[in-house]
């Protein structure tokens, strides 16, 4: 069973640091899920109160009561949470931007920039700001202020920046330390390098005012070092 590290528990509430690769409720091909481990785990019912992508790591919120699940639930749908996530992308990010780009559905489950004449384009903003800066690649946070579908992979394209490995918005093969100025050919990255860092939500009917930070997952961490490793 994978291992899932317990990042805060009070009462009726559960945040996990969410590993790459699992998905967070039952898929199409059977595996177990998050929801299943922590279940079987702690022998109680575990309610999902929000969802990452399989491959996205870090900060993931449950709750284990009904009560809660509901107060974290309506938070989470009004925008009261607030979450960071952490991201490599290519090429060099110096400067902070506010990314307001409508998205629309594209085919094959994807996301894209909406033209201005398509009505069901959903409103969607995030801020993205460098945290360290390479000429191959830029560590960025990116904060969501709206919560569409892809949306922080989506708006990191638009600029210019895609992350520096995406099977439905870039490139598809695994970075190598070769890729990130090493010599060897053992592949660094093999998922898409977002991580929820932190999530964030005001006092709530039943539960406290918290911050939980999630530590950068090793994967994110060796690409960090192997960088810093050639000049900038």
């Amino acid at each position: 069973m994978t291992e899932v590290r317990i990042l805060f528990e009070d009462g009726g509430l559960l945040v996990v640091d969410k590993p790459p690769g699992v998905p967070v409720i039952p898929g199409r091909d059977g595996g177990a899920s998050l929801r299943d481990m922590l279940e079987a785990r702690r022998g109680q019912k575990i309610f999902v109160v929000h969802r990452l992508d399989r491959d996205t790591s870090g900060a993931l919120v449950f709750a284990l009561d009904a009560q809660t699940h509901r107060s974290l639930s309506v938070a989470f749908e009004t925008g009261k949470v607030r979450k960071r996530y952490l991201a490599w992308v290519e090429g060099r990010l110096d400067e902070p931007r506010l990314v307001d780009a409508p998205l629309i559905a594209a085919r094959k489950g994807r996301m894209r920039v909406a033209r201005p004449d398509e009505p069901d384009a959903k409103p969607s903003r995030t801020r993205v700001r460098p945290v360290e800066s390479f000429d191959r690649a830029t560590l960025v946070e990116a904060e969501p202020l709206t919560g569409r579908t892809h949306q922080i992979r989506v708006h990191l394209l638009s600029l210019g920046h895609p992350l520096l490995l995406d099977h439905q918005y870039g490139r598809e093969q695994p970075v190598t330390e070769k890729d990130l100025g090493g010599e060897g050919d053992a592949p660094v990255l093999a998922r898409t390098p977002l991580h929820a860092a932190r999530v964030e939500w005001p006092a709530l009917p039943g539960v406290a005012a918290r911050a939980v930070d999630a530590p950068l997952p090793a994967d994110m961490a060796r690409t960090r070092e192997l960088l810093r490793l050639t000049p900038r």
